[in-house]
């Protein structure tokens, strides 16, 4: 079976963590705003590292054939 294409596996994450981030930033940086730069950035992360090691995977396998292709 023929190696994954790296190019192929990046913009599978960026065309899921671009809306995802979009997404954090529209709900959660209102409630956090006031908040000092490091708190808001512990907050986006808490919420958007485990979403990306839940989801990445799943896309990866949906999307196995394309990206060995």
């Amino acid at each position: 079976m023929a190696s994954p294409k790296k190019w192929k596996m990046m913009l599978i994450n960026w065309l899921f963590i671009y809306p995802v981030i979009n997404i954090i930033f529209f709900f959660v940086f209102p409630l956090v705003k006031e908040y000092n730069q490091f708190i808001k950035t512990l907050v986006i992360t808490l919420i958007l590292v485990p979403t990306l090691g839940f989801c990445l995977p799943i896309l990866h396998k949906k999307f196995d054939a394309w990206i060995r292709k």
